[in-house]
């Protein structure tokens, strides 16, 4: 994507490959909130999550060799670390940690709408202008998100409700700034990001004492494959391709639609509860999306600083790609 379609506001790369990428996070990664409860029932959360990224990094990283992708630079291996940390260390590992304290799952999914408004925070500082459609939806978010918040899942768990928040904070960062690093190209990013993301994950695990002193059930070990090839090889690879061709609103905004996806599948695998107050911040999360998309259509989300601003070249990676 060059800076003329950024300023327009317009995405780049094949409609097909961005509607399958879009699909995959909206409904695979509403999926995942569900998956990791399960998975953090039986290990520990964050050797739980460096363990899944680290298998599915090295399996991306190694078969991309294999096909003849060059290997990261030093450079773009600092910046994949970067990214991996904030993305994966801190934003996964807090919703592992946050869902292995109690929090249901959907609860969880809700919390992370957050995103979009904190990446048009961290978007302005870098320059961007957001229009009125969109902070209008951002308002409505804010509003679930307090909701969320005095209800009973988060009321008696503000560990919990803090550590999502920082979560959600951290990947919005990692997402707006990843336009901003020198990193591999194409697919070599989900990998070399998922191989720093998950070794961060487990040194800072096993550093805080976590061990695995039985062996996980069959319903954990499932739940780290699904995360594995679904979870990481395909939604997050589709999620570093967003990245690449959209504004990082736009790529974020599977944050309102995953909620659905997740507190249904709680709801219906897990027994988990819902009150009302959370059903009530559910609707007003998702009339904030729908705020966003319909302000979309109309006019751009989000624009460019003006020429001779300070904000650098997005990520130099290939939207062509057709291993995505």
């Amino acid at each position: 994507m060059n800076d003329s379609s950024a300023s327009a506001g317009e995405a780049s790369g094949s409609p097909l490959l961005l509607a399958g990428a879009f699909l995959a996070l909206y409904l695979i990664w509403g999926s995942t909130y569900l998956f990791i409860g399960v998975g953090v029932s039986h290990w520990p959360p964050l050797l739980f999550a460096g363990v899944r990224f680290l298998i599915a990094g090295a399996l991306l990283y190694a078969w991309l060799r294999l096909r003849g992708h060059p290997a990261p630079s030093a450079r773009e291996w600092r910046g994949a670390a970067v990214i991996g940390l904030l993305l994966l260390g801190i934003g996964n590992g807090g919703v592992c940690i946050a869902e292995h304290r109690g929090v249901a799952s959907g609860v969880a999914a809700l919390s992370v709408a957050t995103v979009p408004l904190f990446a048009l925070l961290f978007a302005a500082g870098f320059g961007l202008r957001a229009r009125l459609g969109e902070w209008l939806g951002i308002g409505f978010g804010i509003i679930g998100m307090a909701l969320l918040n005095l209800g009973a899942n988060l009321a008696d768990n503000p560990q919990g409700s803090a550590l999502l928040l920082v979560a959600a904070a951290a990947w919005a960062f990692g997402s707006v700034l990843s336009k901003r690093l020198s990193l591999p190209q194409g697919m070599m990013a989900s990998a070399a990001e998922m191989l720093c993301g998950g070794a961060a994950l487990l040194a800072v695990g096993l550093a805080s004492g976590e061990r695995v002193t039985a062996m996980p059930g069959l319903a954990g070990w499932l739940a780290l494959g699904y995360l594995v090839v679904f979870g990481s090889l395909v939604a997050f690879s589709a999620y570093v391709y967003l990245l690449a061709n959209v504004r990082p609103a736009a790529a974020t905004s599977y944050a309102y639609v995953n909620p659905l996806v997740a507190v249904a599948l709680g709801i219906g695998f897990a027994g988990e509860r819902i009150s009302g107050l959370e059903l009530v911040a559910m609707l007003v999360i998702v009339t904030g999306v729908l705020l966003v998309t319909l302000g979309g259509r109309t006019r751009p989300m989000m624009r460019e600083a003006p020429a001779g601003a300070t904000a650098k070249p997005l990520a130099q990676r290939s939207p062509c790609d057709g291993d995505r």
